[in-house]
């Protein structure tokens, strides 16, 4: 079964082998994202990302608790490890083949889905929040499509070793 493969897809079965693999790749995925917006991007002078924030925003605007601990839980839990490699896996590649007939390859298309995700995060979920829309186009807004690029670069890549070095089934004698 193919995790990342844009040119044939089908579906998989979820399994805990599908969910493990999903989370394993959005851990990395999130590290990726964290490390550029908290560590190097502020290192460099850019904008310093604190994507609990946003989370947190999201909740208070729905009478939620919306403390820290429910920011970074929302964020890195919720988002990271699920909602955005489920996107990935039953929602984006299925589409990305249907209208690209599987050409592209797998570095365009998981780029092209974080494209997708600064999009929904701080085009859609900031207005939800009821903060400016792309946050005002300020210096945050670029360091987060960056950031969401690289997620979804590293999501797929991840997603790309794990079936390389996969232990390939033995058929049993019957």
């Amino acid at each position: 079964m193919s995790y990342s493969s844009v040119d044939r897809v089908s579906l998989p079965t979820p399994s805990i082998d599908v969910a493990g693999r999903l989370v394993l790749a959005g851990m990395v995925a999130s590290m990726v994202f964290d490390f550029w917006g908290q560590i190097l991007s502020p290192g460099l002078g850019f904008a310093n990302l604190s994507p609990h924030g946003l989370a947190r925003s999201l909740l208070g605007t729905f009478g939620l608790p919306n403390g820290d601990f429910a920011g970074y839980f929302v964020h890195f839990y919720l988002v990271g490890l699920i909602g955005y490699p489920i996107g990935w896996l039953f929602v984006f590649r299925p589409a990305w083949a249907a209208v690209t007939g599987g050409k592209g390859g797998w570095l365009a298309a998981s780029a092209v889905y974080g494209f997708g995700l600064w999009i929904f995060a701080i085009g859609g979920i900031t207005a939800i929040a009821g903060l400016p829309f792309f946050l005002n186009f300020t210096g945050i807004t670029w360091v987060a499509l960056v950031g969401h690029v690289a997620y979804g670069i590293a999501l797929v890549a991840v997603l790309r070793l794990m079936e390389r070095t996969a232990p390939k089934a033995v058929a049993q004698p019957a």
